[in-house]
């Protein structure tokens, strides 16, 4: 079993956990990135590319960059104004954090999710064995993984705690199952052969049968799982992770059983998930749907187990109260993009990045593509945004350079996606780190480390892919 100290490090009864090193606290990572994208809007110029409405979006007109003169210089007092108007602006993923950790609050204090996951994991032989826990490890990767794929990455948001109950289930940290589970879901979104916020928007721009060329994505997506996996069964279950509120099981895993009230509240919980699949996929539903179908969730499984109104009310507060300073860090991350849309130096940026791969060889110049995809991804964390302004501009440059179409929009999609898993403007990823009760500063160390290994197979899997004429 697992001991704590009296300052929450988790420990082994051997003492064989590795330290984590120590970041910075989030809030002052993003505001300090808020300090310098501030900075920039006194040294690059304003500029904007002109832009044209197609089927209902706005793209760019490649070779339509200008510069705009006399624009503004941002007052100081700007700075702090911005904090309030990002969250403002995200306040949809702030809500949606409030209202899951409220679900997640009502649905731990049943029960039932502990003893499913304890059932099923004694019949899995969780515990008896490294083997069987890094077996349990390995098919949770790869099922986030699959979720991640299909349903997208904010739509999984419910299942991140599910994770750390597994974890907990086979003597592993909050941390490992947190990083099985938005790790496994965001290298399923990000290199997804079927992404329809990523690929199809850019398939679309460069005028590409829609989803075509799924092989190479679906080859990147298995390498980068399957070393995931790896990475979380060798390092990061045997990581110190400094926990307030550990999520340990009560008893022993052969003393779980499922009562009749657990599978009413089970039942429950996954006709709102199928629900809400059924919503994002037919109805096109996004994030005020899913907040309300887990707002509605909450509800029938605290009134099924018997809670009066006031004692669900009270639950849900206190477990929205527990994500409190996770929810305000995905709105300080929103501010980024205040300032830059005040400084107008956003397409001045695209612009001068794009300009980098123009004289390069085709093979280098796909690896490079996807590394500015990625830097432009700090600013514009939202693929299908990050599609409309950018491809636009690098499917002409493909033409130009003799690059396929094809291996461009992979170059763009693997910059965009992985960045992801890391950038502090990803909203998506902080939310599920939120409801992982896993800080952004816990997280940095732990994700960094794999991320190489995942973008040098992608960008060996890209050269590759152009000399045999992808």
């Amino acid at each position: 079993m697992k001991q704590h100290d009296d300052a929450g490090t988790l420990s082994t009864p051997h003492g064989k956990r590795k330290r984590m090193r120590e970041f910075p606290d989030p809030m002052v990572l993003i505001f300090l990135v808020l300090i310098v994208v501030y900075l920039l809007s006194f040294i690059v110029p304003a500029g904007e590319f002109a832009r044209e409405l197609v089927e209902g979006r706005n793209r760019v007109i490649p070779g339509s960059f200008e510069y705009i003169p006399d624009v503004a210089l941002i007052h100081p007092f700007r700075l702090f104004v911005a904090i309030p108007e990002g969250m403002i602006n995200a306040a949809q993923f702030l809500f949606i954090v409030f209202i899951a950790g409220g679900l997640f609050h009502v649905l731990k204090g049943t029960g039932a999710l502990e003893n499913a996951i304890g059932v099923a994991a004694y019949r899995m032989g969780a515990g008896r064995s490294v083997k069987s826990r890094n077996v349990i490890l390995t098919a949770g990767t790869f099922i986030y993984g699959f979720f991640g794929m299909t349903v997208g990455s904010e739509n999984n948001m419910a299942l991140v705690p599910l994770g750390v109950l597994i974890a907990s289930a086979i003597g592993c940290s909050r941390l490992v199952g947190v990083t099985m589970a938005v790790g496994g879901i965001g290298v399923g979104f990000a290199l997804s052969p079927i992404n329809p916020y990523t690929v199809g928007v850019a398939q679309s721009i460069g005028e590409l049968p829609l989803f075509s060329g799924w092989e190479l994505r679906t080859l990147m997506m298995l390498l980068c799982l399957s070393t995931l996996a790896a990475y979380i069964c060798l390092r990061v279950v045997n990581l110190e992770f400094r926990d307030d509120q550990p999520a340990e099981m009560s008893r022993e895993l052969k003393d779980y059983t499922l009562a009749r009230n657990d599978l009413v509240v089970l039942g429950l919980f996954l006709t709102g998930l199928t629900v809400m699949l059924f919503g994002i996929f037919t109805r096109g539903w996004y994030i005020k749907e899913i907040s309300g179908i887990f707002l509605l969730m909450a509800m029938l499984i605290g009134f099924a187990s018997g809670l009066s109104p006031n004692r669900l009310v009270k639950q849900m507060m206190e477990g929205a109260s527990s994500v409190t300073s996770s929810a305000l860090i995905i709105g300080l991350a929103a501010s980024i993009q205040v300032i830059l849309k005040d400084a107008r130096i956003l397409d001045t940026i695209i612009h001068s990045l794009s300009q980098v791969a123009v004289d390069m060889p085709i093979a280098p110049a796909a690896v490079i593509t996807s590394v500015i995809q990625g830097l432009i991804n700090l600013f514009i964390p939202s693929g299908s945004a990050q599609a409309l302004v950018t491809m636009p501009i690098l499917i002409p440059l493909a033409d130009l350079i003799g690059m396929s179409r094809q291996l461009m929009v992979s170059a763009f999609q693997v910059g965009d996606g992985l960045s992801n898993m890391f950038i502090p403007t990803a909203g998506s990823v902080l939310a599920m780190l939120a409801l992982g009760r896993v800080s952004y500063a816990q997280w940095l160390p732990v994700i960094l480390p794999v991320m190489l290994p995942l973008f040098g197979m992608c960008w060996i899997a890209l050269v590759v892919a152009h000399y045999i004429g992808y």
